[in-house]
């Protein structure tokens, strides 16, 4: 199969490449650096692009997902993770992708998760941060793209997920470098924003499996949850982080920390995704969590 990934130099696109060349696939990666240098909100670099290599697929990755830094600037937000969702879904009609994933989120859920957990597909949109606004309007706009013009697009709702390689700037890795920094110099707390947030986390290198099953296996027009069913508080992550480091630190809260509105509860149901694919995982969250560390 030959593919394209947006946002290939990003935290996912790299273990994605990864697993799909180690599944043989032929893919093509582009982002605003590396060798095919494409600005998804550059609608003409998109086009010429997804024509020129006339993939089979098109993983949707690129776009600003930082769900803190979203309330700084919001338009940009919108431009990169709507618009440039647009130009990739344009340019995939026109060179007739046979499958066209595209990456949404559990922000889009936002505040329905008040309604009950885990959550379904079928769970109300409600979103309340301005990143999971764009994540909606983008998966809008594939579910869009499937009706009207017939473009064979698969949408996922996928649930926080973390790994090697994620930068220090989201929650697991920045934890784990903290309490490895001050187990290194003796310190006796670190600071926190709010840990009592509940996330259904799973490791990339699983995430990035389930993505090329949903290609390979997923209904067209259909949105999936990528998710483990299972509820963890930040708490719970920073304590398991300093067992396996071997230290006890007070957690001291910074209202810097802390984001204008935060969803409580984000968990979501995979039975869609497991019926569809058979997706079950390989990484536990112990492992996950020794292998972020083993990279702070």
């Amino acid at each position: 199969m030959r593919a394209i990934v947006t946002g290939a130099s990003g935290f996912v696109g790299h273990h994605l490449i990864a697993h799909l060349r180690d599944q043989g696939d032929e893919v093509v990666g582009f982002d605003r650096s590396g060798s095919h240098p494409v600005d998804i909100t550059e609608r003409d670099a998109v086009h010429e692009v997804i024509a020129d290599v006339a993939p089979d697929a098109v993983y949707h990755l690129a776009a600003l997902t930082h769900v803190g830094e979203s309330w700084q600037d919001p338009n940009a937000v919108l431009r990169v993770n709507v618009e440039g969702t647009r130009n990739v879904l344009d340019a995939s009609r026109d060179a007739q992708v046979s499958r066209v994933l595209v990456i949404g989120s559990s922000e889009e859920y936002g505040l329905s998760a008040r309604l009950g957990t885990p959550l379904t597909e079928d769970s109300p949109l409600m979103p309340a941060t301005p990143y999971g606004a764009s994540k909606v309007a983008a998966g809008f706009l594939a579910l869009q793209a499937f009706l009207g013009d017939g473009l064979p697009t698969i949408r996922v709702h996928a649930f926080s997920h973390t790994g090697p390689g994620q930068p220090n700037r989201f929650v697991v890795p920045a934890f784990a470098g903290l309490i490895a920094q001050a187990a290194r110099d003796g310190l006796d707390h670190i600071a926190v924003g709010n840990i009592d947030a509940v996330r259904d986390w799973s490791d990339v290198r699983d995430v990035v499996r389930a993505y090329r099953l949903l290609v390979e296996r997923g209904e067209p027009g259909e949105v999936y949850n990528v998710a483990s069913g299972r509820g963890v508080s930040i708490r719970d992550i920073a304590h398991q982080l300093m067992a396996i480091v071997g230290v006890d630190l007070e957690r001291r809260t910074d209202p810097d920390l802390v984001r204008p509105t935060e969803v409580p509860v984000l968990v979501g149901d995979p039975s869609r995704l497991l019926a569809a694919t058979g997706y079950q995982p390989d990484y536990d969250l112990d492992a996950t969590l020794r292998d972020v560390l083993a990279n702070s």
